[in-house]
């Protein structure tokens, strides 16, 4: 069902594209690639610091280079290609780069840093644009709404994007529409990673939104994922499992306030059910409430998010968001918990003298009583809570910023053997950003 969806949006993009007249005379291909054709370099360096009760003290000193290349169009059509590289600066990688790394000091392993080393084309594809619809096909940077669902990591070294076709319309009046079919997802853990490097997808998504209120913007979505079990990829068994665990169906809808800018709130809702291959009959819902403001200088902001559990069996899952910016910085909650989790939070923006200035708490709880033996059977668990802290400068083409979290356990008991997934976390960051 899922590959006849993926034809028929191919069918409908072409009708839809190759009809349109090109608003430009024909040029010869190379003067379409190369006049108005530009190409961007990036360089950031990166110190991360990660103290984490029961792991090894870890820390990464990383630079990410970036070369960028946008072609110009040629009767609509251009090239897009990005290349990414990743390297610890002294070469030698004495932090664990994913969760399964076997990187160990004496009894205890290192902490996670998610910046392995290496090269990879971070975007390579073909586009073709008239005046209200895009196509690209290729590998491709995909950010749908506020990236809670479907992002790019941007936080990561590596980022991740996505293989597939994708197509934008806005024909209709006030009207976004957005559907990709998504043949593979390369994640932030880079090729070197043998089975989380990449996942293979039979997946659609599809996100509208309309701007025509005056009061605000409402998106309705559908992103219906397939991890394809792909014994090559992710083993047999329990390995193959838990990959096959993130495929889901998950629909939603989303408000912003656009009237008031001074006051701005977001109410969101979400349904998602395990579909395809997930060997998982589970139902769990996703809501947000979030609400800001301007006084003077300062924005004060509050939220309560919840990703729901089914029972207390799985909780809502989002396998292909730009984590780092939810549920906190320490990065302790970037699975959903099978309980779930409610995040009540708060944070308190300013500048000054250019310096942007954050501050956020998090107070973290499961959405459903506990299942698993032990002191917190058939209790809400207090999961704990965090602080986070930044500063950030741009000063000419580089961005400064530094970033502080600590994330403080509750009655949280989480292990892989005898190592705690949940204790005691914190972490510094030191980072400028160059484009040139």
């Amino acid at each position: 069902m899922k590959k006849h969806t993926a034809h028929l949006l191919c069918a409908a993009a072409g009708s839809l594209f190759f009809s349109a007249q090109s608003a430009h005379a024909a040029q010869t291909l190379t003067e379409g690639l190369v006049s108005g054709s530009t190409i961007k370099v990036n360089v950031r360096t990166r110190y991360e610091d990660v103290s984490w009760d029961g792991y090894e003290d870890a820390n990464a000193l990383t630079i990410r280079s970036r070369l960028s290349y946008q072609s110009g169009a040629w009767n609509g059509f251009a090239i897009t290609a990005e290349m990414d590289n990743v390297t610890e600066v002294d070469h030698d990688v004495d932090y664990a780069t994913w969760a399964a790394d076997p990187i160990n000091a004496g009894t205890k392993k290192y902490a996670q840093i998610f910046d392995p080393q290496g090269t990879d084309f971070n975007q390579a594809l073909v586009s073709y644009t008239t005046f209200n619809n895009s196509i690209k096909y290729g590998r491709q940077r995909i950010i749908l709404d506020n990236a809670r669902f479907i992002g790019n990591v941007g936080w990561r070294q590596n980022e991740q994007t996505y293989d597939g076709i994708s197509f934008t319309n806005k024909s209709i009046r006030y009207t976004n529409i957005f559907a990709a079919h998504i043949t593979n997802v390369n994640r932030i853990f880079g090729n070197a990673v043998p089975v989380q490097g990449d996942y293979k997808q039979d997946t659609n998504l599809f996100n509208v939104s309309y701007t025509g209120f005056e009061a605000g913007k409402l998106t309705g979505y559908a992103y219906l994922i397939d991890n394809v079990d792909d014994a090559t990829l992710v083993g047999t068994g329990a390995a193959a499992n838990k990959s096959a665990a993130i495929s889901s169906n998950t629909y939603g809808v989303r408000w912003s306030s656009t009237a008031n800018p001074s006051f701005m709130y977001t109410l969101e809702y979400a349904k998602q059910k395990g579909a395809g291959s997930n060997p998982l009959d589970y139902s769990a819902t996703y809501s947000l409430i979030e609400a800001s403001t301007t006084i003077g200088r300062f924005v004060p902001l509050i939220g309560y998010e919840v990703l729901g559990s089914d029972n207390g069996n799985k909780g809502f899952a989002t396998p292909f968001a730009t984590l780092h910016i939810f549920n906190g910085w320490a990065d302790r909650f970037l699975a959903t918990p099978k309980e779930g989790i409610k995040d009540i939070y708060a944070s308190l923006t300013t500048t000054v003298k250019g310096v942007q200035l954050v501050a956020a708490y998090h107070s973290y709880e499961a959405d459903e009583k506990s299942l698993a033996a032990g002191a917190t059977l058939g209790k809400i668990i207090d999961y704990g809570n965090e602080w986070n802290l930044s500063a950030s400068k741009k000063i000419g083409a580089v961005v400064y910023t530094a970033k502080y979290a600590t994330f403080d356990n509750g009655n949280w008991v989480q292990k892989i053997g005898t190592k705690s997934l949940v204790s005691d976390t914190s972490k510094v960051w030191l980072q400028a950003d160059w484009n040139f």
